[in-house]
């Protein structure tokens, strides 16, 4: 009996989840001439770091996120041509 009685611990203990680091929500936007391609990528890194893609834009190049700031360092130094760029989403208003 005693055995289960520090078997059910020890097992909740490795069983709990590990801890999730915190996700930011951000803009990534990339040069008009960045070949479809790149972004891509960057998209595909996002999601298998376990982001989520929560807006694509069409005006500009780019995406919205909401993605693990080690996530972000990779996207960052993805590609040497083609820069992105990455800013953390806010309101924004204006004052009367």
């Amino acid at each position: 009996m005693k055995f289960f009685a520090l078997l059910v611990p020890a097992l909740t203990v490795l069983a709990s989840p590990a801890p999730i680091e915190n996700q930011k929500q951000v803009i990534v936007s990339y040069p008009n001439e960045t070949p479809n391609s790149v972004i891509d990528q960057a998209k595909d890194a996002i999601r298998a770091g376990g982001g989520i893609i929560t807006h694509e834009f069409e005006l500009i190049k780019g995406f919205a996120a909401t993605v693990a700031e080690s996530v972000l360092n990779s996207v960052k130094s993805m590609n040497d041509e083609y820069h992105a760029t990455i800013e953390e989403d806010q309101v924004i208003s204006i004052s009367s």
